[in-house]
């Protein structure tokens, strides 16, 4: 049985394992990732999907603004190989978007193959006034508003708007601070 859960310290390792296998190693030179560094996810919104205490499955969402609208960007979803095509996938992207609904959210970004998001309701004409903060697929370019409007004014380029990643001092520079 597969359980989809609230993301724990301990499936970092795990996870960023599935995802080089996933995505590859260089999955960190993407667009994307500008939005992501030295931040936290959105809060309740970073997913594992775990079976028999592996990590097989994993999505996060991030606060990101344009023109001082707030939206989530999706990213990375990643299954283990071996389980793709059975709908975990699936579940994690209803999961993920169901949280984001209930938790106020309006709306979400991603960038990633048109045909599959489609099916949950992604589009790429939600983003036409939109860009990522460096080179990116128009096509794969795509959003969805969980609740009317809230893209509206939206423009620009993309921004990360998440609570940074707090920077923890050195055990040096703290006994001398002492």
């Amino acid at each position: 049985m597969i359980t989809i859960r609230d993301e724990i310290a301990a499936d970092i390792p795990a996870r960023e394992a599935l995802l080089d296998r996933c995505l590859g190693e260089r999955r960190t030179a993407k667009s994307s990732e500008r939005l992501r560094e030295g931040r936290l996810p959105a809060e309740g919104l970073a997913l594992t999907a775990e079976r028999d205490g592996e990590v097989v499955g994993t999505v996060r969402l991030w606060h990101v603004e344009a023109a001082g609208v707030p939206a989530l960007m999706l990213g990375p979803l990643a299954v283990k190989p071996e389980l793709q095509g059975e709908g975990l996938g699936k579940s994690l992207m209803r999961e993920a978007l169901w949280r984001a609904a209930c938790g106020g959210h309006g709306a979400v970004i991603l960038v990633g193959d048109a045909p599959y998001y489609a099916r949950f309701g992604f589009d790429a004409a939600l983003t036409r006034d939109l860009a990522m903060p460096g080179p990116v697929e128009r096509e794969r370019f795509l959003a969805i508003a969980l609740r009317d409007g809230a893209l509206d004014g939206a423009h620009g380029v993309l921004v990360a708007a998440g609570e940074r990643i707090p920077v923890v001092a050195a055990p040096e520079r703290v006994a001398k601070a002492a």
